[in-house]
């Protein structure tokens, strides 16, 4: 379970636990918006996080199958067109400071994954 971030006022259902692929992405349609989720369990409890799909430079939606991996101490995606790495704590591409993606709280809730 993730606690980045404050308490939304609302959680939503995105997707279920079993959906989830360690280490990797799978999307999910929330309120009308592709969100990539990032599944990534650990020996300290496993985390979740949500990205928005969308890459901004290319405009497609393919954040999702983008290889997570570390950069300069930071939980990345590179996304699979153009490579550039997005922070997933907060969105923030590494190369272009310009580009940004959204994020939103996440967290597994029994067998549901949550986005706030």
């Amino acid at each position: 379970m993730s606690s980045r971030d404050a308490l939304p006022a609302r959680w939503r259902v995105a997707c279920s636990r079993q959906d989830l692929v360690a280490h990797s992405g799978v999307v999910a349609l929330v309120d009308g918006v592709q969100v990539a989720l990032f599944y990534l369990p650990g020996k300290d409890g496993d985390m979740v996080y949500a990205i928005e799909n969308r890459d901004p430079k290319s405009g497609a939606n393919v954040i999702g199958r983008g290889i997570v991996g570390q950069l300069g101490g930071d939980l990345v995606v590179a996304a699979p067109l153009y490579k550039q790495h997005f922070r997933l704590a907060d969105g923030r591409c590494l190369e272009y400071p310009e580009q940004r993606l959204r994020t939103w709280p996440a967290r597994i809730n029994g067998a549901a994954v949550e986005i706030g």
